[in-house]
């Protein structure tokens, strides 16, 4: 099977193509229905079918024998920090955080902002979003309060998470002022703030809006994926 064959299937028949992609996805209800329209006249693929992205990503790995297989490899030069997780671990975290979340009143269609450095928190924080069938609006981290302000307003999230800080080369950018500066502006007021506490800053938190993550992490009750 040659890449051209497989490119000249998607656009002669793009049903039966994606149709036999779909199969191998382990759906919680595959579709019946491959492409529609939705009322505006836009192509929906997969209308009638269920499925959980975090639960594809990892707990189907574990339930197939790859517990104990690296999921994460972060290696980061600016802290030296190497660090291994693999999928068993990857869905604990994820689970437990998406109870954190839950726990914070997050629930299917929901936003979370994301703001945080690359670090693998950052990761169990967007697959724990998806866990519970909310939405994630991923800011990057170090953007400037008045840029956070503006996310915050259009995606109106009940929850933020965030890190203590970022690490850029030999400079070190506390998150936390940037974030108490964006939520003034902002019309909008997220319920809760999730601070990661990184190793080089350690943020001041205001109750009872603020908590820490380890904290968090360590009382919660994990979630189950929930069905999109």
């Amino acid at each position: 099977m040659s890449y051209q064959s497989e490119y000249s299937k998607s656009i002669k028949q793009p049903e039966q193509f994606w149709a036999e992609k779909a199969a191998d996805l382990p759906w919680y209800k595959a579709p019946q229905t491959i492409l529609s329209k939705d009322e505006n006249g836009i192509d929906r693929w997969f209308a009638d079918g269920e499925m959980n992205t975090a639960y594809m990503a990892v707990d189907y790995h574990v339930e197939q024998g790859r517990g104990d297989q690296a999921a994460l490899l972060y290696d980061s030069p600016v802290t030296d920090t190497k660090q291994q997780v693999t999928f068993a671990e990857l869905k604990d975290q994820v689970a437990r955080f998406a109870g954190v979340l839950k726990s914070k009143g997050v629930s299917k269609g929901d936003r979370v902002v994301i703001y945080m450095p690359m670090i693998p928190e950052a990761i169990v924080a967007m697959l724990a979003v998806a866990r519970l069938g909310a939405i994630h609006s991923v800011v990057f981290g170090g953007f400037a309060p008045s840029e956070l302000a503006v996310r915050i307003e259009d995606a109106k999230p009940k929850v933020l998470v965030s890190a203590s800080c970022g690490v850029e080369v030999a400079k070190v950018l506390p998150y936390k002022p940037m974030i108490d500066d964006a939520i003034e502006i902002s019309s909008h007021k997220p319920d809760s703030v999730v601070i990661f506490q990184r190793e080089q800053v350690t943020a001041d938190l205001v109750a009872p809006r603020d908590c820490d993550w380890v904290a968090e992490m360590t009382n919660a009750t994990p979630a189950d994926p929930v069905p999109v």
